[in-house]
């Protein structure tokens, strides 16, 4: 399973890393301890967190400019024997990706999983994106 460091998880929530251990802190978010023995996030918990959190902002994002470039988490797979949609949360952008079940294998992605999403005009593409340990 995938574990995000607090600043990554604070990059991808564009929040500051205080405010993530705040959240851990008070039971918000919960961590666990990293085999370098740091504070860390499951990454499907992080998922859950964010895709939770966007769901309750009524604020109206507008975003506009071609190849453009989204770290973020990988919230949800739907998958048949052809093709996938791939669901982001990009900070308070949710990012959706059609695309083969055979690309989504390769690139390994799940829900939690850290991703980027590269938009040019209606085309979205997810490059898996590894993490330094």
């Amino acid at each position: 399973m995938t574990q995000i460091r607090i600043a990554d998880a604070a990059r991808f929530l564009g929040v500051s890393d205080d405010t993530v251990r705040r959240w851990i802190g008070g039971g918000t978010l919960s961590s666990v301890t990293d085999a370098a023995g740091r504070m860390a996030i499951e990454g499907r918990t992080l998922a859950e967190f964010v895709k939770a959190q966007a769901g309750s902002s009524g604020d109206a994002v507008s975003v506009s400019s071609a190849r453009n470039r989204f770290v973020g988490l990988v919230t949800a797979v739907k998958a048949d024997n052809v093709m996938a949609q791939v669901e982001m949360q990009c900070g308070p952008f949710r990012v959706v990706s059609l695309m083969s079940s055979e690309a989504v294998g390769e690139l390994g992605l799940e829900p939690g999983s850290v991703a980027v999403a590269v938009i040019k005009s209606t085309n979205v593409i997810i490059e898996s994106l590894a993490l330094p340990t």
